[in-house]
C-alpha cells in the first residue's frame, strides 16, 4: 500500500494536530444541545451493536443528553459509513467503527465512495477485541501445538470455518496459516454464528471466532477452546493458554471505536473523545465488556488517528495474503 496510501493520512495527521493546537487553547468546551445518534454498520444484537449500546448508556450522562443507536445494515458496513462520511460535521452524528469497516474495506473493496480515514475523524478507540481458537470435541487436538501438527500432516484436510470472505475469522485464520506454515480448507458463511454452528454439528473443524460468539458454547462443552489471539491470555478463560505460546510473535486483535464526519471541530471531538476515554476507565465499565471477551482501551484522537494509519497498511497486507474477495 502503501506509501501513496498511507501519506496522505499521516498528511492529514499532521494537520489534525496542528488544528488542535491552534484551536484547543482558545474556544469553549462544545456542549450538545440534542441527542446524538451513534450509527452501527451491523444488526441489532451483534456484538459491534452490543458494544455501542453499552458505549451510548455509559457517556450519555456525561454528555447531558442522549446518545441513540441506529442501526444501518448492508455492504459490510459501508452503508452506514458513508451515511455518516456525509453528515453534518457537528459532532451529532457518530458512526461506530471496526477494524473491517475503518481499515479492510478501504482495500477489500474496489471503489468506495468514501475514504475510511479522510472522510471521518477519529474521535476514540474504545475496544480491543480477542479471537479463540476453537475445534469440534472429536478432533484429536487439545493445544494449538497438535492444531499445527495435525494441519501440516493433512494440508488442506482440515475445513475452517470463517464469518465470510474478509471477516474477523478468515483474516485470523489466514494470519494463523502464514505464519505456521500450514493450509486450510476455508469455509466461508454469512456470518460468525453459522460457522461456529456448523463447528458444533462437525461440518467443519476448527474457527478462529471472537470471544464473544463462541463462550456460552465453549462452557456448555460444544466446542473445545485451545489458544486465544491476544499477547496475555483472557480474563475470561485464564487456563486457555495464547497461541503465542505455540506459535512466538502471532497476535490477532480486531477493534472497534468512534469516529465523526471529517471536518468535525476541534472542541467537539475533544469532548467526546474525552467522556468516551472517561467511561472506559470506569472499573465496572472495564469489567462489563472484559465479561463480553473485549479491552477496553480509551484513547485521545490523535492516537487513535496514529493507530488507524496503521491498521490501514496492516490490513491491506491481511487482504492479499487471505486472498479475500467480496461479490
Amino acid at each position: 500500500m502503501h506509501r501513496r496510501a498511507v501519506l496522505p493520512a499521516l498528511a492529514g495527521l499532521s494537520l489534525l494536530s496542528r488544528h488542535s493546537r491552534a484551536q484547543g487553547l482558545s474556544q469553549q468546551p462544545w456542549v450538545p444541545d440534542r441527542p446524538i445518534r451513534l450509527v452501527v454498520g451491523f444488526a441489532a444484537g451483534g456484538s459491534t451493536d452490543t458494544a455501542a449500546r453499552i458505549l451510548a448508556q455509559a457517556i450519555s450522562p456525561g454528555l447531558g443528553q442522549t446518545v441513540l443507536v441506529e442501526n444501518r445494515t448492508g455492504a459490510g458496513g459501508n452503508v452506514a459509513s458513508e451515511a455518516v462520511a456525509r453528515s453534518a460535521p457537528d459532532g451529532q452524528t457518530l458512526v461506530m467503527a471496526s477494524m473491517g469497516t475503518h481499515a479492510v474495506n478501504q482495500t477489500l473493496y474496489r471503489s468506495l465512495p468514501f475514504h475510511v480515514a479522510r472522510d471521518f475523524a477519529p474521535v476514540s478507540l474504545m475496544v480491543f477485541s480477542t479471537s479463540v481458537v476453537v475445534v469440534h470435541p472429536s478432533l484429536p487436538v487439545r493445544t494449538m501445538t497438535e492444531l499445527i501438527t495435525l494441519a501440516k500432516a493433512r494440508p488442506g484436510g482440515l475445513n475452517c470455518g470463517t464469518g465470510g470472505s474478509g471477516s474477523s475469522q478468515h483474516f485470523a485464520a489466514a494470519q494463523f496459516e502464514e505464519a505456521a506454515k500450514v493450509k486450510f480448507a476455508l469455509v466461508h458463511y454469512r456470518g460468525g454464528a453459522p460457522a461456529n454452528a456448523d463447528l458444533i454439528s462437525g461440518r467443519v473443524d476448527v474457527v478462529f471466532s471472537p470471544i464473544i460468539e463462541a463462550i456460552q458454547q465453549i462452557r456448555a462443552g460444544q466446542m473445545r477452546a485451545i489458544g486465544v489471539t491476544s499477547p496475555e491470555r483472557s480474563a475470561l478463560m485464564p487456563e486457555i493458554p495464547t497461541v503465542a505460546e505455540a506459535l512466538p510473535g502471532f497476535i490477532f486483535r480486531s477493534w472497534l471505536g468512534v469516529l465523526a464526519p471529517a471536518g468535525t471541530p476541534i472542541p467537539v471531538i475533544t469532548r467526546l473523545s474525552a467522556e468516551i476515554q472517561a467511561a472506559m476507565r470506569v472499573p465496572a465499565m472495564r469489567e462489563r465488556v472484559a465479561s463480553l471477551g473485549y479491552e477496553a482501551v480509551g484513547s485521545t484522537a490523535e492516537e487513535f488517528a496514529e493507530f488507524q494509519v496503521r491498521e490501514i497498511a496492516r490490513t491491506a497486507e491481511l487482504v492479499k495474503i487471505s486472498g479475500a474477495t467480496v461479490d
